[in-house]
């Protein structure tokens, strides 16, 4: 039952609003068929003079412009919103909101008036022009604010799409928008002077200069908006980093002139869009699409504990869980090897030999993957870099199940509190700049 006085409702809202316009249109139609002289009648039955019937014409002419405004308004606002609110899409009720209804609302009592003016004033040559050109631009600018609010309500929608969400829709609404104001202010000028809209078109070659560079950022933009989108180089939710801007953070919105990123200090970068282009930036997405974020790390051994491991010190390495099975498999390969050559071990520096930074290694290799935070899928790796001033640097190379960044640090920071922890254990030593402790334990 509800549910059909609903329908009713729904129905009465349509019947009311097209016996409404039948009305208007037949109210217009029969305004021109009478073809009156109206200002003639209010001289002749008044006796009035010509500037009261003027007067009194304006003020007949405004009142009734106000009350269609009103009723206009309020039968706008009061079937569109109870028409969209019974379908069940969402994209109707986003694009008749109160701007649209509003601007509805005064653009169709302006129409009537400036049809009804030419009947109303037909004798007034010299007043009837600057009024139908005022009338005139009161429409260009009302369809330009319509047109415009369309765009944002596209806008809106193509936002909440998951398929256009990550897309650049907010530079394509306002290169619309640029237009509409553009063309806009176009026929306005050309109302306003009487002229073709083309006569002002043919003046447009010699102000290209002009125009390039007052509308230089939206050019830039527009064309560096293509570009990152059929490239899809950035979208909206990217994390990205832009040293030259100093921004380092996600994606919040991507306009026609300007980007706008939000960084891990809750702080707002407003980045030019083409900047994107011309400026290098990293894109972590691959990272966020991945299964796992890099760790790249190393540790600086000092080069003068680097040695050979002799059989005191593999007896006690053994010991070390990790990598039993790994000294065990060495020793009996290069017992192998020595023996096949004949190598003299009286001299541990003859033949093949392990080497305490080999093992610490290999140990280091195999707690990455006993680690259940390391996604053993992807690359796991121990590397030495070239030695340098500070020592030999030895390089942890893995990605990390967790790519949650408070998660991730806190994966990093243990696995290398273990490591330096376990340095010892093979006698070697971190390198460090000496610190005035140091100092004073030298000279004292």
């Amino acid at each position: 039952m509800f549910k059909l006085v609903l329908n009713l409702v729904g129905y009465t809202d349509i019947i009311v609003t097209n016996i409404l316009i039948i009305v208007g249109l037949q109210f217009v139609n029969k305004v021109a068929k009478m073809d009156i002289n109206l200002r003639a009648w209010l001289t002749a039955n008044l006796g009035t003079n010509k500037t009261m019937t003027t007067l009194l014409l304006v003020l007949m002419v405004v009142v009734m412009v106000i009350l269609i405004w009103w009723l206009t308004k309020k039968i706008l606002h009061y079937v569109i919103p109870r028409l969209t609110a019974k379908t069940k899409t969402v994209w109707d009720d986003i694009i008749f909101n109160d701007r649209i209804l509003n601007s509805l609302s005064t653009l169709i009592p302006v129409i009537l008036f400036d049809q009804l003016l030419p009947i109303l004033f037909k004798d007034s040559t010299s007043f009837l022009p600057v009024v139908l050109a005022g009338t005139d631009v009161l429409i260009i600018m009302d369809s330009v604010w319509i047109l415009v609010s369309i765009f944002n309500s596209v806008n809106e929608i193509l936002s909440q799409n998951e398929r256009h969400k990550d897309k650049p829709i907010g530079s394509l609404t306002q290169l619309a928008k640029i237009l509409t104001f553009s063309v806009g202010a176009i026929l306005i000028i050309s109302t306003m002077i009487g002229r073709s809209p083309l006569f002002l078109l043919s003046g447009l070659g010699a102000m290209a200069a002009i125009l390039l560079l007052v509308f230089k950022d939206s050019i830039l933009g527009f064309v560096a908006s293509i570009q990152l989108s059929a490239n899809n180089m950035v979208q909206v939710g990217d994390w990205v980093t832009v040293p030259n801007y100093g921004a380092d953070g996600d994606v919040l919105e991507i306009n026609l002139t300007t980007i706008k990123v939000q960084n891990f200090d809750l702080t707002i970068t407003t980045i030019p869009t083409y900047a994107f282009i011309s400026d290098s930036f990293t894109n972590w997405r691959g990272m966020s699409n991945s299964n796992g974020r890099r760790i790249k790390r190393a540790i600086y051994l000092k080069i003068d504990s680097i040695g050979f491991c002799d059989d005191d010190m593999l007896k006690r390495l053994c010991k070390i869980a990790l990598v039993a099975d790994y000294i065990q498999r060495r020793k009996e390969e290069i017992q192998a090897y020595n023996d096949s050559h004949k190598v003299d071990k009286s001299t541990l520096v003859n033949g093949r030999n392990m080497t305490n930074v080999g093992v610490f290694k290999a140990y280091i290799e195999a707690y990455l993957k006993a680690n259940p935070n390391i996604n053993n899928e992807m690359m796991v790796m121990v590397r030495q870099l070239p030695p340098s001033e500070k020592g030999l640097p030895l390089e942890i190379y893995a990605f990390s199940k967790d790519k949650n960044w408070k998660a991730y640090e806190n994966i990093m920071s243990d696995i290398f509190d273990h490591v330096l922890s376990a340095v010892p254990y093979f006698d070697l030593e971190v390198f460090e700049n000496p610190a005035g402790s140091d100092f004073r334990r030298v000279v004292g």
